[in-house]
């Protein structure tokens, strides 16, 4: 097994302060590793960057076929709890005929600020529609309904998640050798960084075919790029890359330094894991290796911003910087 390489260095002046070490692999669409580094058989749990996987069973039984964009967006996000979420997740619930408590994800915070401070200031509690993987949730709820399946979606054995699982275990390729609860009480199935990259190869070549599996991936991917406001919220890693991409790539991030990316114009998948989990070291790795392929300006503000951000202290003076390694590049 091949050891995780130095992806990310952290600079304080001159002298090199801190290392991320992880893995990454890019993937084209017959399967084929066409950059790797670190260990591409490296056993990873792909947190929340899997939720379009997540979301196939959904379409392919036909009971998202009456979703628009915006909802598919959310059932593949890891938002941030403001209006432009909750709003829509709330109409959705309704028309299910269901309500938040409805919900197993569990209550959080809004990670908006506007979204935070109402709580607040109402004296208020989060509600579980708040919860960052909510979107997913009600994509849950609404094949669980149409499954006419019992109300504990997220428990392993539920027909629900044992169509996630099949899905997982046949766009990675892999037979999952174990699975984690995720911080939304979902299961979340284990996998090779080659797998998660080979998954995302599927999807960035999903327009090439007509397949109902297909069908469905290619319709996640449009959704997530039209949409990253959605996927993520203002100021997100997600939605600030997929715009300066111009819609063009769909990215998205998972807990534990886990990154995604789906080139559809180019048929690449890309997985990248962070060995100690660093959300900063994430962001810079996948912003290089977008940079690396050929799909990410460099000088874009949002580029810069994520891939060689300067270090500042608490007066806003800068005191270092944060850059790939040269590994990487």
């Amino acid at each position: 097994m091949a050891k995780p390489v130095d992806l990310v260095e952290v600079w304080r002046g001159d002298l090199l302060e801190c290392v991320h070490q992880g893995h990454a692999v890019v993937c084209d669409d017959t399967g084929q590793i066409i950059h790797a580094w670190g260990d591409p058989t490296a056993l990873i749990y792909p947190r929340s960057s899997c939720k379009m996987i997540q979301a196939l069973p959904l379409l392919e039984s036909g009971a998202g076929a009456h979703l628009v964009g915006e909802q598919l967006a959310l059932c593949c996000a890891s938002h941030k709890g403001a209006a432009i979420h909750t709003d829509r997740i709330g109409a959705w619930l309704k028309d299910l005929g269901l309500s938040d408590d409805d919900f197993r994800c569990g209550p959080e915070m809004p990670r908006d600020q506007d979204a935070r401070y109402k709580v607040i200031r109402a004296f208020q509690e989060p509600c579980q529609i708040h919860n960052n993987c909510s979107g997913k949730h009600a994509g849950f709820l609404t094949l669980t309904k149409h499954l006419k399946a019992g109300p504990d979606y997220e428990l392993i054995d539920h027909p629900v998640q044992q169509a996630c699982k099949a899905a997982f275990e046949e766009v990675t390729q892999e037979t999952s050798p174990m699975y984690g609860i995720d911080g939304c009480s979902a299961p979340n199935h284990a996998c090779t960084l080659h797998g998660l990259a080979r998954a995302m190869a599927f999807f960035a070549s999903a327009q090439d075919r007509s397949d109902t599996r297909s069908t469905a991936a290619a319709k996640l991917v449009a959704a997530m790029a039209t949409f990253p406001e959605l996927v993520a919220g203002e100021t997100g890693a997600c939605t600030d890359l997929m715009r300066a991409m111009n819609h063009k790539v769909a990215i998205k991030t998972g807990a534990e330094g886990v990154f995604i990316a789906i080139i559809p114009e180019k048929r690449l998948g890309v997985a990248l894991k962070i060995v100690d989990g660093a959300t900063r070291a994430s962001e810079a790795a996948i912003s290089a290796i977008l940079v690396k392929l050929g799909v990410l300006d460099p000088n874009h503000p949002a580029a810069i911003a994520r891939m060689r951000p300067p270090v500042t202290n608490r007066r806003d003076i800068v005191t270092g910087r944060i850059q790939p390694s040269a590994a990487l590049l």
